[in-house]
C-alpha cells in the first residue's frame, strides 16, 4: 500500500499531505480512538498522575495521531487557573505606573502569563471594586501605590489573595509589599535645597488618598523645627502634568525660592507655568521632583528629581506574586532607598 494510504493506529489518515490541522479533533474523537472515557483524555491532556500510565500513553498516541489540541479555556476551567494576573493602578497616563506596568508584563509573559491591567482614575472606591472584579479574572493581583485606606484593604486581603503591593506598605497586611523611602528621598532633595541656600520652601502636595504624598509631607513637616530659618508652605496641588501648571502662579504668590513637587508630572507642569509666567528656573526660583520619570532628564531645565527603581519594582513583583500563586512564601518586605539626581532645575537662592 502507498505512503498516503497508511493508516496510524487510531485510524486517522496520514501522509505525504501532512498532518489535520491543529483544532479539528475532539475531545469526544480523542476518547474514541483510545478507548476511553471523556474524563480520562481531559485528566491526561491537564497532566493528572492519577491515570494508569497504559491509558495514559494511548490517549497521548491518539491525541498525537488526531492532531488534537485541548481547548485552552477549557484546560484553564478544569485546573481552576486563567493564566492572567492582574495590575491596579490610579493613573495609567503616569509614566512612573507605566514603568512598573512593562516590567510587570515582560517578567509574566516569560512565564507564560497574560497581563490584565485596571485604572482605578485616583478614586478609592472605584479602586476596590476594580480590585475585587480583576481579581475575580486572574490567577493574582499587584496593587500599584493604592489609594484605599489601610483599614480596608485589611479587611479585603483574604479577598484579594494573592496579592502584592507596590509603592505602599500596610502594617497588619498579609501580603508582600514593595516600597521607597520616601522620608529618605525627601531628606535629600531639602538637605540640596538648603545646601544651596534656600530657606522658604513650598510643597505641591499629591492626592489626599496617596501613601507616599502622607510620607512625603510627614517628612517635609518635620524640616522647618530641624533646620533653623526654614519656611515650609503647602499647596494643594495633584499628580498630573496640569496640576503643576496651574500651580505655578500660586508658587509664585507664595514668595518661596525652592518647589519640591509631589512627582515629576508636577514638576515639569509647574517648570512650563513658570516659564510662561517670565520666571526664571533656576536663576528665581528652583524647582525638584520624584520618581525620575524616562523624560525628566529632557525638561527646560532638566529636572533635579529623585530617583526610584520603577522597572525593577515590576519585575520584584511578578518574583513574589509567582511564589504566591506556586503556594510558596512571598518573601519579605523590601524598602528601596532612592538617590537624588540633581540636574539644572535647582541653583543656589537668589540674592
Amino acid at each position: 500500500m502507498s505512503e498516503e494510504g497508511l493508516l496510524d493506529g487510531a485510524g486517522a489518515r496520514r501522509g505525504r499531505r501532512g498532518p489535520r490541522p491543529a483544532g479539528q479533533a475532539t475531545i469526544s474523537r480523542v476518547a474514541e480512538a483510545a478507548g476511553v472515557s471523556r474524563a480520562t483524555v481531559s485528566r491526561v491532556m491537564n497532566g493528572s498522575p492519577t491515570v494508569n500510565p497504559e491509558l495514559a500513553a494511548r490517549v497521548r498516541a491518539a491525541a498525537e495521531a488526531l492532531d488534537y489540541e485541548p481547548s485552552a479555556a477549557a484546560r484553564r476551567l478544569a485546573l481552576g487557573r486563567t493564566g492572567a494576573v492582574a495590575l491596579v493602578v490610579p493613573d495609567l497616563s503616569n509614566p512612573l505606573f507605566q514603568s512598573v506596568l512593562r516590567g510587570l508584563s515582560q517578567a509574566a509573559g516569560k512565564a507564560g502569563r497574560q497581563l490584565l491591567v485596571a485604572e482605578s482614575d485616583e478614586d478609592p472606591e472605584e479602586e476596590v471594586i476594580l480590585a475585587l472584579e480583576a481579581r475575580r479574572n486572574a490567577d493574582g493581583l499587584v496593587l500599584a501605590s493604592p489609594r484605599a485606606p489601610d483599614e480596608r484593604l485589611r479587611a479585603l486581603g483574604e479577598r484579594l489573595a494573592p496579592f502584592v503591593l507596590v509603592y505602599r506598605e500596610v502594617p497588619g497586611l498579609d501580603a508582600p509589599s514593595l516600597s521607597i523611602d520616601n522620608a529618605a528621598g525627601i531628606g535629600e532633595v531639602v538637605a540640596h535645597l538648603t545646601g544651596l541656600g534656600h530657606r522658604r520652601l513650598v510643597y505641591l502636595a499629591g492626592p489626599p488618598g496617596s501613601a507616599g504624598n502622607a510620607e512625603r509631607l510627614a517628612a517635609l513637616r518635620a524640616v522647618p523645627g530641624a533646620v533653623p530659618g526654614v519656611e515650609l508652605a503647602v499647596l494643594a496641588c495633584g499628580s498630573m502634568f496640569g496640576h503643576g501648571h496651574a500651580a505655578a502662579a500660586r508658587v509664585v504668590e507664595c514668595g518661596a525660592s525652592a518647589v519640591v513637587a509631589f512627582n515629576d508630572m508636577v514638576a515639569s507642569g509647574v517648570l512650563t507655568g513658570l516659564r510662561e509666567l517670565g520666571v526664571r528656573v533656576p536663576g528665581e526660583v528652583s524647582v525638584t521632583g520624584f520618581d525620575d520619570i524616562p523624560f525628566a532628564r529632557y525638561t527646560t531645565p532638566p529636572l533635579t528629581t529623585v530617583s526610584i527603581p520603577q522597572n525593577e519594582l515590576g519585575r520584584q513583583a511578578w518574583e513574589r506574586l509567582r511564589a504566591l500563586m506556586s503556594g510558596e512564601g512571598g518573601g519579605y518586605n523590601v524598602c528601596y532607598r532612592p538617590r537624588l539626581l540633581v540636574r539644572g532645575s535647582t541653583g543656589p537662592a537668589p540674592g
